[in-house]
Parts: C-alpha cells; sequence; structure tokens
C-alpha cells in the first residue's frame, strides 16, 4: 500500500517575454510560469519507476512564488494517504483539501488560494492515474456514471443541475463510450491554434505563422486583439487573407474592453467573420458578457479561462452569457471541480472549448477534451480545444498534435498519469530564482548595468570608503 511521503513544490519560469510569446492587450510580457508539485511515494508503478504525482497551475511570472507557497501548505496536508484509498474515492480527497476553513477564508474558491490548490489536485490525480497504470482520459472515461457523480462537486449547483440530471446526462452516454474512444483514436480530438497570433507579433511573422498553420491543417487560427483598432483591423485582414474564407477565425480581446467599447469594437472586426470573441470584458461581469452576445450576434462570446470555479460558470449559462465554455484546467479545481463544468455545459447546451497554451496546459486539457466528449456530451459539434506550440519539450509525456487529414487534431494520450511530469533538467534550469538560466540572466544584468552616481553632502573620500 504506497503513501505519500513527501511533497516539493517548485517556481518555474521560462523567458517567454523575450520573444513576445503569449502577449496580448492585458498581458504584454509575460514569462510563461508554473507552480510545480510533486507527490512523492514510498511504491513503484507497473514498470518498477518510483511512483509519484506531477501537477501544476500556471502563472505569467511575477507571483508564481506566492502560488507555489500556498501549493506547499496545501499539499503537505497529503503527507500519510494511501494511495489505493485516494484512487478509491477522489472526492474524499478533493473535499478533505477544500475543508480547511481557515485558507477558504483566503478565497474561498478562487484567487492564490484557489490556483494552488489547482496545482495539488493535479498531482494527486495524475498519482491515482499512474498507479492505474492509466492514461488519466481513460481512468475517468471507465468510471460508471454514479463514481463520476460522485468525484463531481455539485455544490451551490442545484437549481440549475441536479445529481439526478448529470446522473442522466452520463447514463445517456454509458453504452457507446466504447465507440467514441475507438473514433479518437482514428482521429484525434480537433484543435485550433493560438501561436500565429501574439499581439507582440509583427505583421511578416503574423503572415508566416499563419501560412504554417494553413500548411498544418489547422481549420481554426486564433489572433488576439483590443491594443488599437486599425492595427486589428489590419492585422485580421493579412490572418483572413492567408487562411482564407473556408477556415475559422477567432479574436480574443483578453478582457482589455469596457461592454460599450466590446460591442463597437466587434462590431468594427465583423468584416472579417470571427467565429468568436473571447473574453470581450471583465471575466467577472456576467451580464456584461450577455449584453455583448446579445449586441453581437452571430459572432459567438467565449469566455472561462479567468473564471473563477464552477458557480460563475452556473450563472454565465444562465444568464445566457456565453456560446463557448473555455474552463482552464489550471485555475479550477481539477476533475472534480472540471467535471461539473462539463456537466452544466451539456445540461445548457454549451459546447467546451476549453483554454490552453500555458505551462502544461495542452498537456492536461486534451484529457479533459476526451472526457467531455466520451463521457459527458457525446458530440463534437462546435467543440475545439487550443494548442499554443511552446514548452512541450520541457514535459516527459509532451502532448502530440497532427494533421489527420481533416484537420489538426490531438492525438489520444497514451502514457498513465495526467501528462504533467516535468523533465528534471528543465526544472532545475528554469526554477526562479536560483535555476541555471535565472541565475546566470541575473549575473548578467548585474555585470551590463552601468555604475551607480552617488549624490551626498560627504566628501567622495567618504563615499569610496
Amino acid at each position: 500500500m504506497p503513501q505519500i511521503t513527501a511533497v516539493t513544490v517548485e517556481d518555474v519560469r521560462f523567458p517567454t517575454s523575450l520573444t513576445a510569446d503569449g502577449s496580448d492587450a492585458m498581458n504584454k510580457d509575460g514569462d510563461y510560469s508554473a507552480a510545480y508539485v510533486v507527490l512523492q511515494t514510498d511504491g513503484v508503478d507497473a514498470a518498477g519507476a518510483p511512483l509519484g504525482g506531477y501537477g501544476l497551475t500556471f502563472t505569467i511570472g511575477r507571483g508564481n512564488d506566492i502560488v507555489a507557497a500556498a501549493a506547499l501548505l496545501q499539499a503537505r496536508r497529503l503527507i500519510g494517504w494511501d494511495v489505493d484509498a485516494m484512487a478509491a474515492d477522489m472526492g474524499a480527497v478533493y473535499r478533505f483539501l477544500t475543508a480547511d476553513s481557515q485558507l477558504r477564508w483566503l478565497g474561498p474558491e478562487k484567487g492564490v488560494v484557489h490556483l494552488s490548490l489547482a496545482a495539488v489536485l493535479n498531482a494527486s490525480w495524475d498519482l491515482v492515474a499512474r498507479a492505474a497504470g492509466k492514461p488519466l482520459w481513460q481512468l475517468l472515461t471507465d468510471m460508471s456514471p454514479e463514481q463520476l457523480v460522485e468525484i463531481a462537486d455539485l455544490r451551490y449547483l442545484s437549481d440549475a443541475l441536479t445529481r439526478d440530471e448529470a446522473l442522466g446526462i452520463l447514463r445517456a452516454r454509458e453504452g457507446t463510450k466504447g465507440e467514441r474512444v475507438a473514433e479518437l483514436a482514428r482521429t484525434g480530438y480537433p484543435a485550433y491554434t493560438t501561436s500565429a497570433g501574439w499581439l507582440g507579433y509583427d505583421d511578416d511573422k503574423l503572415r508566416r505563422l499563419c501560412q504554417e498553420a494553413v500548411d498544418a491543417g489547422y481549420g481554426y487560427v486564433k489572433l488576439k486583439v483590443g491594443a488599437d483598432l486599425d492595427d486589428d483591423i489590419r492585422r485580421c485582414a493579412i490572418a483572413r487573407e492567408i487562411i482564407g474564407p473556408q477556415r475559422n477565425l477567432m479574436i480574443d480581446a483578453n478582457q482589455v474592453w469596457d461592454v460599450d467599447q466590446a460591442i463597437e469594437w466587434v462590431r468594427a472586426l465583423a468584416q472579417f467573420e470571427p467565429l468568436w470573441i473571447e473574453e470581450p470584458t471583465s471575466p467577472d461581469d456576467i451580464l456584461g458578457h450577455a449584453a455583448v452576445r446579445r449586441a453581437v450576434a452571430p459572432i459567438g462570446v467565449a469566455t472561462g479561462e479567468h473564471c473563477h470555479n464552477r458557480v460563475m460558470f452556473k450563472q454565465l449559462f444562465q444568464a445566457e452569457a456565453i456560446d463557448f465554455c473555455q474552463l482552464d484546467t489550471g485555475r479550477l479545481a481539477s476533475i472534480n471541480e472540471i467535471l461539473a463544468v462539463l456537466l452544466l455545459a451539456a445540461k445548457f447546451g454549451v459546447p467546451v472549448c476549453p483554454h490552453a497554451g500555458g505551462v502544461g496546459l495542452c498537456e492536461m486539457v486534451q484529457h479533459v477534451s476526451v472526457l467531455d466528449y466520451v463521457a459527458v456530451s457525446g458530440d463534437l459539434t462546435n467543440r475545439v480545444t487550443e494548442f499554443v506550440d511552446h514548452l512541450h519539450e520541457h514535459f516527459t509525456d509532451p502532448c502530440l498534435v497532427r494533421d489527420t487529414g481533416s484537420g489538426s487534431a490531438y492525438v489520444l494520450p497514451r502514457s498513465p498519469g495526467y501528462s504533467t511530469q516535468m523533465r528534471p533538467e528543465s526544472v532545475q534550469r528554469y526554477r526562479f530564482p536560483d535555476g541555471q538560466y535565472w541565475a546566470t540572466a541575473r549575473e548578467e544584468a548585474s555585470a551590463a548595468a552601468p555604475q551607480l552616481h552617488v549624490v551626498t553632502d560627504e566628501p567622495a573620500a567618504a563615499v569610496a570608503s
């Protein structure tokens, strides 16, 4: 019976700001980062290697240390837990970690505490999947409807989704799950790319990357917008010229507009026929999203990467505020809360197109999309999952996207776990602030800094001494 014997949490940061990867109207210079949790055990996996669980949440630089510190506080509570007992009742693990009333006071279910909880629970789910020798999507889709409902956090949702309704949704898909798994093994899960459209890229790079996306088989390309309307018109024109009228173009404002400004701006870009406008205004403004949706139709409204919890998603669905649900695997409290949102989306008929792109998010999100299609929605209509081709080389089991002939798609993961284990050498190099990369960068910056001239009333000799 393996037990958790120790935990480590690392602050890992990659210098993506140097190349403007990830740049948008709100976040211009992010360094993609992860609060990386490792749960160590005294057991071994099926291959005889040490058994551990690996999880993370995503940030964009400063403050990642705060999330890592909170994750360590929460992860330490799992020391001594039996892995088999965890696997038998992951709902109990979730309830144990979320029942710390003193930590909940700092949220509840939002902000740093919830981000860090996601990292710890992601590591927990990775651990039990590795112990079972299954990729996480398979561990989940092998569960019965009753087992899945037991792990889903349905608290505060009964006015929109009852437990019986959740069971009904899952039971309706139960008999045909195998068919959909076989289909995904052949075709993969549809993907779209944001790699071409970062706001900091110049027009030549935008043009080149859009063409590369077309050549790679992408039928969906997303651009960042929102800093300057004339620039957006020019950049959308370039993108539409390259991808042609038959492919889908999406635009993402990353929360930068007020509601009225969002409506005006999206109408100005309507000539390029975007499929959706993503995060048109504050992620907390549910009624604002509903107003934008009514005003810009038939352009869809998408949001969710900064949606704190399942209750906010419930209200977005109830208010008919969004056309596409973009839940985030590093912001919601892992599978327990993600499953609740998937069930809500199925009840309200809103397609789930998860947010990804940040460190490890693409690796995790593929499992969630497969879970949704196989066990929850049973539908691929208007469903496509984000892919950004950055930083996958730092993972032991990186996600794979390939052209299937009918479009680019995620290849069904086969390795045990949640695909969240980082390469030890990457952690060593990019650990902040003492990893090799950051220590060297700090030394070089110090050497290149100009000498300071001290202004003082004292004689120069005194200053020198």
